[in-house]
């Protein structure tokens, strides 16, 4: 989370190193759910243009689910990276099937910065 410094008025937020090592350790801690395919982030870390008040937009691919869409992101709990997190859990046959015409899809195919696995840099 953010921190203050102490001789000044000044907000200091972590950076996109920072952040990206920090869910990079919590991809593969939370890698012992089989569930769980592929995390990566997009939005303002991904393109660089973060700044104080920055959450971080994460994307995780999972082999399946039982809960609806909106209430995934509920059973992963991102609480201790050090910014907000918004997240979105696709399946593996959503993540597929997302439409190539649609801004959000080409925005991600520009965007996502695959963290886990190892090595993994495929987004479609």
């Amino acid at each position: 989370m953010p921190v203050r410094s102490l001789s000044s008025s000044v907000v200091v937020w972590p950076d996109r190193a920072a952040v990206e090592s920090a869910l990079r350790l919590w991809a593969e801690e939370a890698a012992r759910i089989p569930e769980l395919v592929r995390v990566g982030y997009f939005g303002s870390y991904a393109r660089g243009d973060w700044g104080v008040g920055s959450d971080l937009d994460v994307v995780l691919v999972v082999a399946g689910a039982d809960l609806p869409f909106a209430r995934r992101p509920v059973a992963w709990d991102l609480t201790r990276l050090p910014v907000p997190v918004d997240s979105l859990v696709y399946t593996q046959d959503e993540w597929r099937g997302l439409d190539p015409a649609s801004r959000f899809t080409r925005a991600l195919a520009r965007e996502v910065v695959w963290v886990w696995p190892p090595g993994e840099r495929v987004v479609a």
